[in-house]
């Protein structure tokens, strides 16, 4: 038997064994994946023209300019943006890409003249339209699950029935590209935006032009339908982002200039915020009515931005610029964002504001001298204009 002594000696030996043991088994487990705020960019091998989320999964669908097409899930687990499949069919630059509405299929234009329909599924090529236009296609917007819109580079608009695979429409009154199309609520009227500098307007249910709106400093190079379907914003390669009353498409009835290089690409946030890209690589938040530049969501330092593209839940925003990142960008602190209809001159020292710790990319960023420390408040901000950055030329709600 061992004395009082002994086995108070044995003890710490036995306790300190134990001890590492425990410490080998937590250094057999793996660490916990780590959880970001939004996902991690995916970096391409070309330069990414398109972007289109998918209606109900958190998969993202990519166009380039080699005319490839990308699909991935993307996720805030780190290490978790995967390939799920490519597809190489397009003989030139992919330009649009989009989803139907319940996912099942992937629509896709190209410099190729050729409209393309991929099983998502599967990631295989199911229907393909040679030749759809006679010119490179630019534009294309899915009206419903049978009708489809397309635009191209000398300003034709068709519109398809896919269950024939023919157009029923086919117009031209652009005399420069078409951009951008967009269609109202009822699916009955579609709106152009053209480099020619008018939006047109075309009526599905008479199969007909109706007519385009005054000419605009610099091309149109974007459409969309806000504030309850009573507005319709067109962002300009000028950087002044045009406002026109439904109903009242021959001329404009706001305009206002934003500081920025252009607006090359817009998204709807709410019925009343908008994010725009621009070539000098920011992309904005921008109020509507009142109009107001909120701030900077994010940014592809110096690199033109292509497309933004918005996800389902309105959470993240995704871009696309000549870096050949693709990148994403929480928007949610946005649907919070309250704009004041009062105007006070701010100092002109021409920086941007930053609505996150990521729009600017940290510290040593080049363009870090933009950022605005303006303070927050805890739960709803209130953002007014600065006089130096924007020209609000508003003259009717």
């Amino acid at each position: 038997m061992a004395t009082p002594e002994e086995a108070h000696d044995s003890t710490p030996e036995a306790e300190i064994t134990s001890v590492l043991e425990q410490n080998d088994e937590l250094d057999d487990e793996p660490p916990p994946p780590k959880i970001r705020d939004t996902p991690e960019d995916i970096k391409q091998d070309a330069i990414v023209n398109t972007l289109a989320f998918h209606p109900h999964e958190d998969i993202l669908a990519a166009g380039d300019i080699d005319g490839d097409i990308y699909l991935y899930s993307y996720s805030c687990t780190e290490g978790e943006n995967k390939e799920l499949w490519s597809s190489g069919h397009h003989l030139k630059s992919c330009r649009k890409v989009a989803f139907s509405s319940d996912g099942e299929k992937l629509f896709s234009v190209s410099k190729d003249k050729a409209v393309h329909i991929m099983d998502v599924q599967a990631g295989k090529l199911v229907t393909r339209i040679p030749k759809a236009h006679s010119k490179p296609i630019n534009a294309l917007l899915l009206v419903d699950e049978n009708v489809v819109a397309t635009g191209d580079d000398e300003g034709t608009l068709k519109v398809w029935d896919m269950r024939k695979g023919t157009s029923f429409m086919s117009l031209k009154h652009h005399e420069d590209y078409i951009s951008d199309i967009a269609v109202d609520q009822a699916k009955k009227t579609l709106l152009t935006s053209s480099g020619d500098g008018t939006m047109g307007v075309f009526s599905i249910k008479r199969r007909r032009f109706e007519l385009l709106s005054e000419f605009q400093d610099g091309d149109l190079t974007s459409v969309s339908i806000m504030k309850r379907g009573r507005k319709v914003v067109c962002g300009s390669g000028e950087g002044t982002i045009y406002i026109f009353n439904w109903n009242g498409f021959g001329a404009t009835s706001d305009r206002f200039a934003v500081q920025a290089e252009s607006i090359d690409s817009i998204v709807p946030i709410t019925d009343s915020l908008l994010c725009a890209a621009s070539m000098d690589g920011f992309i904005r938040a921008i109020s509507i009515l009142p109009n107001r530049v909120v701030g900077s969501v994010g940014q592809h330092a110096g690199e033109p931005i292509e497309e933004i593209a918005c996800s389902r839940d309105t959470r993240f925003v995704a871009s696309c610029a000549h870096d050949q990142l693709i990148k994403f960008w929480d928007v949610s602190s946005l649907h919070k964002t309250s704009v004041s209809d009062y105007r006070r001159r701010k100092k002109k020292d021409g920086r941007l504001k930053a609505l996150s710790s990521k729009a600017f990319g940290g510290g040593g960023d080049f363009f870090s001298g933009l950022l605005d420390t303006t303070e927050e408040t805890d739960k709803t901000e209130e953002v007014e204009d600065d006089d130096s950055d924007e020209e609000d030329d508003s003259e009717s709600d």
